[in-house]
């Protein structure tokens, strides 16, 4: 195993090479830790979906550092995507033979809760349990602990960063990217490296190779079945404008934005109008925003989003009223439902079951005027959206076939980017062209019993309200007399006494 010649000076060791793995959560500080490692600003500090892996000369070393995406905090690694497990399998193998060490990086300044461990642990366990062995945590945002010693700080923390400390071998480092002409603290953290080698009989690690075997045959075949969707598409894309009269165009698009809470829906309706008319708050009720965009006169309804574990038998009778409703607030119907799924976290049949029960509220015949908005697409960088789909497996696959394999992917990021919108618009004018040049519209008999159900209620609550001011102004009313009688008892009795 060649894992870096290695010079002596005194009883010292050290080694002419070194290559490391940054991993851990979005936001812990690891393109940051990794400039601090080299010195200089070679990793971006933005999310990434692929490993980057950059170089430099680092106290008469040659360092290797591969910068893996992060996960979701919160999100266990079932949660995650199968591309960003796929890029945490590879990021080992960019480095070859393998790693030195990985570097875990964890915020100092946030609370690492049990959540959090479940989490961190079920990410790493992807490399199988070899990988603890080499693994130093790195504790950033150190300028936030002044005067308290990492030692201190673990202490405090209790068991689930004790617990994380112990399985790493209670190999761990302390960085103050906010100091980085203190050459010190990275000198220290490669000798640290150097002295993990050491415990691991000088080995760097190297992952199973039937695991990493599997998992890159997997992906070569996913990346072929991506370029056949994406020729399918472009060939699906053609024979639609072929149909379509030349220069044709819309002057007037009525939209409906649809999903699950917190998929991005507001974010979605303010891109597409191109300034803030959606709260990016959660709304009990269907809103509605007109806006001039392309030339076109756009009404976007955002209806209300469900939970994306509770099925449609579980939400609320008011929620399901207002996605009946969402269709009919832009009359005579919408052009398009657009169906707002998340691309960084991962599509479970759970979540497929749930959108599947809520959209049919609408009936069978909204699926041929749905398209599939994936949100987040600065999350994916270099990655096409096929690939994404394709890595996903039979769920997604489903749903974009479900809609006639019409999506669209949005970075809400990038506002400025008006390329995206106006091919969103254009695939909505598809999606018309496609459907005769006929809007959706709802089964009317479904939205007036629903209405006449809701006008019955809102009589019903009215009445309630009633009722309610009534018995409390008897309430009021009764306190009232018995206040009076208290006082002028009470002032009898004192009157009484100083006679």
């Amino acid at each position: 195993m060649n894992f870096g010649e290695a010079t002596c000076k005194g009883d010292a060791q050290h080694l002419s090479e070194l290559r490391i793995v940054l991993m851990g959560y979005r936001d812990a500080g690891k393109s940051s830790a990794g400039n601090s490692i080299l010195g200089r600003e070679e990793f971006d500090l933005k999310t990434s979906a692929q490993c980057v892996r950059r170089h430099g000369e680092v106290a008469d070393r040659h360092i290797t550092v591969i910068e893996a995406p992060g996960w979701m905090i919160n999100y266990t690694v079932e949660k995650s995507p199968e591309l960003l497990k796929q890029e945490i399998l590879l990021s080992v193998s960019l480095c070859p033979p393998g790693p030195h060490a990985v570097l875990l990086i964890i915020r100092v300044d946030t609370r690492f809760k049990e959540t959090e461990r479940e989490v961190l642990q079920g990410h790493l366990d992807l490399l199988g349990e070899r990988v603890w062995s080499h693994t130093i945590v790195l504790f950033t945002c150190g300028d936030s602990l002044s005067d308290t010693s990492i030692e201190q700080y673990i202490e405090s923390e209790g068991q689930n960063l004790q617990w994380l400390v112990e399985k790493c071998g209670n190999r761990y480092h302390v960085l103050n990217n906010q100091n980085r002409s203190d050459h010190t603290q990275i000198k220290e953290l490669l000798e640290k490296i150097e002295e993990t080698v050491a415990q691991n009989n000088r080995c760097h690690f190297e992952i199973d190779r039937k695991i990493l075997q599997k998992m890159k045959e997997r992906r070569r075949a996913e990346e072929e079945r991506a370029k056949e969707r994406m020729k399918r598409m472009k060939k699906q894309k053609d024979n639609i404008r072929s149909q379509m009269s030349d220069a044709r165009h819309l002057s007037e698009l009525r939209i409906v934005l649809m999903g699950y809470k917190l998929g991005g829906k507001s974010s979605v309706g303010n891109s597409i109008l191109g300034r803030e008319e959606f709260e990016l708050k959660t709304s009990a009720q269907c809103v509605r925003r007109h806006g001039e965009v392309a030339d076109r006169h756009i009404t976007v309804i955002e209806a209300p989003g469900w939970w994306r574990n509770y099925t449609v038998e579980d939400s609320p009778e008011l929620l399901k009223q207002e996605i009946l409703l969402s269709v009919s607030l832009c009359p005579p119907g919408p052009h398009a439902v657009l169906l707002i799924i998340r691309v960084d976290t991962r599509f479970k049949e759970t979540e497929r079951e749930v959108l599947q029960g809520h959209l049919d509220l609408l009936g069978e015949r909204v699926w041929s005027h749905t398209i599939v908005l994936f949100t987040c697409g600065d999350s994916l960088s270099d990655t096409s959206i096929e690939q994404h789909i394709e890595s996903e497996g039979q769920n997604l696959q489903w749903l974009v076939e479900k809609c006639g394999n019409r999506y669209h992917v949005l970075n809400n990021q990038n506002r400025s980017d008006h390329t995206q919108i106006k091919e969103l618009l254009e695939k909505i004018e598809e999606t018309v062209a496609q459907n005769n040049d006929c809007h959706f519209e709802i089964d009317r008999k479904i939205l007036q019993e629903m209405k006449e159900r809701r006008r019955a209620e809102e009589e019903r609550a009215k009445e309630r309200m009633k009722r309610m001011k009534k018995q409390k102004d008897n309430i009021r009313s009764q306190m009232s007399e018995y206040k009076i009688y208290f006082y002028e008892t009470r002032d009898t009795a004192t009157a009484q006494t100083y006679k």
